[in-house]
């Protein structure tokens, strides 16, 4: 077997990082520790680093097929293999990622004023997708119980009622947009929550647009369904938006994947995105293949490090920052932070963060009102870097 190390810190500043090279621009200090997007300080499994070196070496970079058999035929064995979901070959759609192909998906099935569902505190390109498709937001926020976040279904029922948009004018919900699991707070949706919301959804004769890409950085006792798996009727009302980006560190090479079992709704998609939205690229293809076929044992040791993580980071807030609180979490790689004890308004407690702590992190506010007071932490980092950004805050905070 082969053995990754996560404890090597790689340095990747002056290449053209977006988590690196532009944090000095984006909290004002050359010095800080950025832990905001979510990508990982990781080398990328071996076999996806060997497929992309042989395809290389093959001197021409033309125009290629971005749906290709033997990529199919990845995707389908993996959601087989992981969730006994048996999918054909032709619901797959390759798109260049999870956000832009969201915009086109959204054009697909509303028209200009139509009310799409999120549940904040969500991810916030939702939120700009949303209006960037000309539609209006309606929001289900999540439910916070002081140490989980669950659900809201009797304001998720409220959405579809024409009495609570009355401002500024009546819409109808034509889709809702599911964030599983969740980011930023981390929960794994059970099969129980997902068939009480897809019920709600498919009642209204609404399709549900969800978001898996985090789908298999899933912590142990917790387990992932894919809201289409479910049941028949879920299936042909539902687009499923998946990648290999996150969970095996490949968002730099633009490669995703659409799941449209209704034959409509996939029609309805290529009619709008078509010239306008490139299937991915060839590298991203190759790696991507590469990661759902041979990337489990480097996958296994990624969870197993990250769980480590997560508890030296709940460890180390509880005993030494108790004013700074870790909503438990059960999947991705970002961790959400209960700040409110610190007293601070959104803009301060942001400031603090990037000046005082010198630490950049994603503000919660971004994810919308709910995220008040809450800041996000991405843990997937070696851990003498993730120490040393909980030794500035604690520093900062004993300063207050």
């Amino acid at each position: 077997m082969t053995t990754y190390d996560f404890d090597t810190i790689i340095d990747r500043k002056h290449t053209d990082c977006a988590k690196w090279d532009a944090a000095s621009f984006l909290f004002g200090d050359k010095d800080v520790i950025p832990m905001w997007v979510a990508d990982m300080d990781f080398s990328v499994a071996r076999p996806i680093t060997e497929a992309l070196k042989a395809r290389c070496d093959h001197p021409v970079y033309g125009y290629f097929m971005p749906g290709a058999p033997s990529v199919r035929r990845a995707i389908c064995q993996r959601l087989r293999r992981k969730y006994d979901w048996e999918i054909d070959p032709q619901w797959i759609v390759m798109t260049p990622g999870i956000v832009p192909t969201l915009s086109f998906v959204l054009r697909s099935l509303t028209s200009a004023g139509d009310a799409v569902i999120h549940q904040s505190p969500v991810y916030y390109p939702f939120w700009s997708v949303i209006e960037g498709a000309g539609c209006r937001i309606a929001r289900n926020p999540l439910r916070f119980n002081g140490g989980r976040y669950e659900m809201d279904f009797e304001n998720l029922k409220d959405q579809f009622s024409p009495r609570v948009r009355m401002t500024p004018a009546p819409s109808r919900v034509r889709a809702m947009i599911l964030c599983n699991p969740h980011n930023p707070v981390g929960r794994v949706w059970t099969r129980e929550e997902l068939i009480r919301a897809g019920e709600i959804v498919l009642a209204h004769d609404a399709v549900m647009v969800s978001d898996e890409i985090h789908c298999e950085l899933v912590f142990k006792g917790f387990d992932h369904t894919p809201f289409a798996s479910i049941s028949k009727a879920f299936e042909q009302r539902s687009i499923t938006c998946m990648s290999a980006s996150k969970t095996f560190n490949l968002a730099g090479l633009d490669t995703a994947f659409l799941i449209i079992p209704n034959e409509k709704l996939q029609n309805r998609f290529k009619a709008v995105s078509h010239h306008a939205l490139p299937g991915g690229n060839i590298f991203g293809t190759v790696a991507l293949e590469a990661a759902f076929a041979h990337g489990d044992q480097w996958l296994e040791q990624l969870l197993d490090y990250l769980q480590g993580n997560l508890t030296f980071l709940t460890e180390y807030f509880k005993k030494r920052i108790p004013r700074i609180r870790v909503i438990r979490t059960e999947g991705t790689y970002l961790a959400w932070l209960d700040c409110r004890a610190l007293g601070m308004d959104a803009d301060a407690l942001a400031a603090f963060m990037n000046q005082k702590a010198r630490v950049g992190l994603d503000h919660g506010i971004a994810f919308g009102p709910d995220g008040a007071g809450f800041e996000r932490i991405n843990i997937a980092c070696p851990r003498a870097i993730l120490e040393k950004a909980l030794g500035r805050i604690e520093a900062a905070v004993k300063q207050i």
